[in-house]
């Protein structure tokens, strides 16, 4: 996996790839959660989506490389 990517002449990082692949997966796991009604069993619900977030996205880093 390289460092940078060159997008349209700009630089951006390599992580930036997963970590759009972390927002995709977090968004389709925050509508299962969310049609579901699970949220209700969660205290607060913005704080278990940035820990849930957090979690994917160390994992799928720490997979990848």
């Amino acid at each position: 996996m390289p460092r940078e990517i060159a997008l349209g002449g700009a630089l951006v990082p390599g992580l930036l790839v997963w970590f759009i692949l972390s927002l995709a997966l977090l968004v389709l796991f925050d509508w299962i959660v969310g049609r579901y009604g699970l949220y209700r069993y969660v205290w607060h619900p913005a704080l278990f989506r940035l820990a849930l977030f957090v979690c994917i996205f160390g994992s799928v880093a720490l997979l990848i490389y």
